[in-house]
């Protein structure tokens, strides 16, 4: 299986960073930025439509 990672961007304070798709939750599921604390579902910290396609795409197998 091939690695994949996913940009990510936290919606409030903006910090940008990468994470193995592998690594992450389904896209509903509630994620924390860790800088900043902020707390959303993690499609709206996948910095590109793409992004959020991958992440889909793991988890619905």
């Amino acid at each position: 299986m091939q690695e994949a990672w996913l940009q990510l961007q936290c919606p409030a304070c903006s910090v940008a960073w990468e994470a193995q798709v592998t690594d992450l939750s389904a896209p509903e599921t509630q994620f924390a930025c860790d800088d900043c604390g902020t707390e959303r579902s993690l499609s709206e910290f996948m910095r590109t439509a793409r992004d959020l396609e991958v992440l889909q795409e793991f988890t619905e197998s």
